[in-house]
């Protein structure tokens, strides 16, 4: 568990598959920005059943207040931008509920995942991309110490449509206190 002011970060336990499958993967509760199709609701129960959500290519939290309710997940997961075990940086990307948003938990759930992925991982970089009208998350990101890189142009298929997006990133010196 890796705990903040507001929220703090666990595990997702078989009880809380339920919660993903009614807030996440429906587009009348998902944000336009992380939608990318209907999803199979079995697959998440399959994948949970498989690994708890948790293995050394993908890993997924729920973010949680401290009165226990859940108000999203944050993944990631370790990618290569170099042949070496040293050229591995990490990843990741956020889904709040859209009641939860614009209270500070995304950028509260940024600065823990980063501290705890610089404390268990021998990495300087960390590194998400978020769609170029993403004007919250982008600010969140900013709040958050992450740097913009620049825009990766039509990287994304969503919605019937190629999308920017943009790159951030935070490097271990960078890491708020």
């Amino acid at each position: 568990m890796i705990r903040g002011e507001k929220i703090y970060l666990r595990p997702f336990k078989r009880t809380d598959i339920t919660y993903l499958q009614t807030h996440f993967g429906n587009p009348e509760v998902t944000s336009e920005f992380n939608f990318f199709g209907f999803q199979n609701s079995e697959g998440l129960e399959q994948e949970f059943n498989k690994n708890g959500f948790l293995s050394d290519t993908f890993n997924r939290l729920a973010v949680v207040t401290h009165n226990e309710q859940i108000v999203g997940m944050i993944d990631y997961r370790p990618v290569r931008h170099g042949p070496s075990q040293g050229n591995i940086v990490y990843f990741f990307g956020i889904e709040l509920a859209e009641e939860h948003r614009g209270l500070g938990y995304g950028t509260e759930a940024h600065k823990l995942l980063v501290r705890y992925l610089f404390a268990t991982h021998p990495i300087v970089r960390i590194e998400t991309l978020t769609d170029i009208e993403n004007k919250a998350e982008q600010r969140a990101l900013e709040k958050s110490n992450f740097t913009r890189e620049g825009v990766m142009r039509q990287a994304q298929w969503r919605n019937g449509a190629w999308h920017d997006l943009v790159l951030y990133s935070i490097l271990r010196q960078e890491q708020p206190e």
